[in-house]
């Protein structure tokens, strides 16, 4: 990594001092192909999980972002696709502390797939290299929450369409409208688990990557209250 200008910032501390401290942005060395090429999918998933960490502890790596920039310029070879919810709740970068370069991130209201997210899923992973995908799924979505109370408005009507089928398959006796938080929590995990189903089912040739091994399709929930990932 190479250190440049110092940054002076504020922080409180657990006795709610505030500590004036010097911190020098990072740049991490841009992946080349090759060693893009020597990732396995486990070792991207860990990357991932210690990054989500080091968010929920506050700990986020200071990053140069003009240098960063600069260092992408000839290629990108990012590590893994993450689809996400466009919410704006969840910063996709921040919440797996990553910087310009390191992933593809997806955004559609629901994380649900479609014909254009899965052809730029195949080219982050075909074409791009990348080790993972990631369906990222989160607490308190606007658009589940919509397609539990079977929302009718304009063109949602049609995005709801692809999040009912998750609503019908959670087995459920109690309350099944968006006031039941127990309910929507289940919906939303059977909607990145249809979404990751999806996938395999639509692209042959992000399904014959994961059954050689190149590449994991895997599922998560990310919590607001603590900014958690909790993978399925």
């Amino acid at each position: 990594m190479s250190s440049f200008k110092k940054l002076t910032i504020q922080v409180e501390s657990n006795t709610g001092e505030i500590i004036t401290r010097e911190i020098t942005p990072l740049v991490e060395q841009v992946l080349t192909a090759d060693e893009q090429a020597a990732l396995t999918p486990d070792s991207v998933i860990q990357s991932l999980q210690e990054g989500n960490q080091r968010f929920v502890e506050g700990d986020l790596t200071a990053r140069d972002h003009t240098e960063q920039i600069r260092k992408t310029v000839g290629g990108q070879f990012p590590k893994a696709v993450i689809l996400s919810c466009v919410d704006s709740r969840v910063p996709v970068e921040d919440v797996f502390d990553k910087g310009i370069g390191d992933i593809f991130v997806a955004r559609v209201a629901g994380n649900f797939v479609n014909e254009d997210i899965l052809g730029s899923m195949e080219f982050g992973c075909k074409v791009s290299g990348s080790k993972v995908i990631l369906v990222l799924g989160h607490e308190h979505c606007g658009a589940v929450k919509a397609a539990v109370d079977n929302v009718k408005l304009g063109n949602i009507t049609a995005m709801l369409s692809k999040i009912r089928p998750a609503v019908a398959s959670v087995a459920y006796n109690g309350d099944r409208s968006s006031k039941n938080e127990e309910f929507v929590h289940l919906v939303c995990e059977h909607n990145v688990n249809k979404t990751i189903q999806d996938i395999r089912d639509n692209s042959p040739i992000l399904k014959e990557m994961e059954d050689k091994g190149e590449i994991k399709i895997i599922g998560g929930v990310y919590d607001m209250d603590t900014g958690k990932v909790d993978f399925l």
